[in-house]
């Protein structure tokens, strides 16, 4: 796809939209049930592309990870969206009243959405319910690295909506470079910081405000205080669900040096419990890619070589796991800051352990460290719980939980600093693909007039009294 036709793809949006710039509740819904339909009427079809893409990816994952949250996330936009869109009042200072302040939403426009491979179809979908809802147009790129997916989903999607209210752009690198030059009127990125850099660089040319969904190496602290019969199956689960290759999956924990070794044994033995095999096990998903594989392989490499103690979970013969890009859950201890696998996004099923003496020696580690966009801490400790939550700063928080925090519609999802700006899901969703313009009503018994040049004693009197109320 050339830019000239993405160009005409985004011109044909943005004059749809300027035919219709506040559409009515009815038509945003009538376009998120369209939507919803078109997910339960394909499932399998969704199912078989995405484990194909992937080589193998668990069917109860995708539709525990993907379907079912997506289709949650439309039931809770069809419930309230409607009441989002309503102008709602604001608060008057005194010396403006009876003038009246009010705040109306409106849509952006053409929103563009840039969508991993990861989870392919709720972060591709999942944005597009609060822009659809917000009454916006949408163009979507899906990733490259899943093929058969964006095929299909461009299929489905071309199926029911024209192309001036969704439109799929599929293709590579090339694709997604002109893409994301487009002057849209928001753009939304999830992926690597590293590219999220690339995407917020060529947005800034036109002005188009970005929310951009990265990573980053979120942290586990483990206090003394934690139920470990909750805490081992947790972690494993959220680390090993889709393989690792969650965004907010755990990147590392830190736990005092004695206790890391009785810690590995009992995660390595829930890890099999699990999966009794890994290789050829449906319920255990691949690598993406070739590429990715071995990157993950180069971080073992590279950790072993500095000194690093590698456990693995399992028996599974190695050329069969290779052949099927499986990597089971491998455990690093004796971690140093020089490894690689301390300094990059893991986004795979490794986990460094990092010896941590106290909860001061942990939030240190953190603090000194990129914002990450998960902080996950374990323990019964309510005071030790606030005081980590009132000193950290991350994206979001599940306590004695892993990941969980995404799927609530009720609380914001995003990333700070490094791991991402801006957040979506539910209303905070809504509000950040529409423009909340704020609005000043003006009564006929204005004392304004008493402000009028030309300035005199009074004036400045009148003025002055203001300044009192300010």
């Amino acid at each position: 796809m050339t830019n000239k036709s993405l160009d005409k793809i985004l011109d044909g949006q943005r004059a749809a939209f300027n035919t219709n710039l506040n559409p009515a509740w009815d038509e945003r819904k009538n376009k998120l049930l369209k939507l919803s339909k078109i997910i339960a009427d394909n499932e399998q079809k969704f199912k078989d592309a995405i484990s194909e893409d992937f080589g193998n990816r668990s069917f109860v994952e995708t539709t525990m990870a993907e379907l079912s949250i997506v289709q949650a996330g439309i039931k809770h936009a069809l419930k309230h969206t409607q009441k989002w869109m309503r102008t709602r009042k604001a608060p008057t200072a005194i010396q403006f009243k009876p003038a009246k302040n009010i705040i109306v939403p409106q849509p952006r426009g053409v929103v563009g959405i840039i969508s991993p491979w990861n989870y392919p179809l709720q972060l591709a979908v999942m944005p597009m319910v609060g822009a659809l809802g917000a009454g916006n147009r949408v163009m979507l790129k899906p990733s490259e690295y899943t093929p058969r997916f964006s095929e299909l989903l461009k299929s489905v999607l071309g199926e029911v909506f024209s192309d001036d209210e969704i439109y799929v752009a599929t293709g590579g690198v090339d694709v997604a470079q002109a893409f994301s030059a487009l002057p849209f009127d928001h753009l939304l990125f999830t992926g690597s910081t590293n590219v999220g850099r690339i995407v917020a660089s060529a947005a800034a040319k036109n002005l188009t405000p970005v929310t951009l969904e990265l990573g980053g190496k979120s942290p586990v602290i483990i206090d003394e205080s934690a139920n470990m019969k909750l805490t081992i199956p947790r972690i494993a689960n959220g680390k090993l669900i889709n393989a690792g290759q969650t965004c907010v999956a755990p990147d590392y924990l830190l736990m005092p040096q004695g206790k890391i070794d009785g810690f590995t044994d009992a995660l390595i033995k829930q890890a099999e419990r699990f999966y009794p095999t890994f290789a050829g096990n449906p319920d255990y998903t691949s690598i993406i890619a070739d590429a990715h594989y071995a990157r993950l392989q180069g971080l073992l490499e590279d950790a072993q070589t500095k000194g690093a103690s590698i456990r693995v979970a399992g028996n599974d013969d190695s050329q069969q796991m290779a052949k099927e890009r499986r990597i089971p859950l491998t455990v690093v201890t004796n971690t140093t800051p020089d490894m690689k696998i301390m300094q990059e996004e893991i986004f795979g099923p490794l986990l460094p352990i990092v010896a941590s003496e106290t909860l001061a020696d942990s939030m240190h580690y953190i603090q000194e460290r990129d914002r990450p966009l998960a902080l996950y801490w374990f323990g019964e400790d309510k005071a030790k719980r606030d005081y980590v939550l009132n000193n950290t700063i991350s994206g979001g928080v599940s306590i004695n939980e892993t990941a969980w925090h995404v799927v609530q519609e009720d609380i914001p999802f995003g990333g700070v600093g490094p791991s991402g700006m801006g957040s979506y899901h539910g209303e905070h969703g809504f509000k950040t693909f529409s423009h909340m313009k704020g609005v000043f009503l003006q009564s006929k018994f204005s004392g304004g007039k008493m402000l009028y040049p030309p300035y005199t004693e009074k004036t400045q009197k009148v003025l002055g009294m203001m300044r009192k109320f300010m």
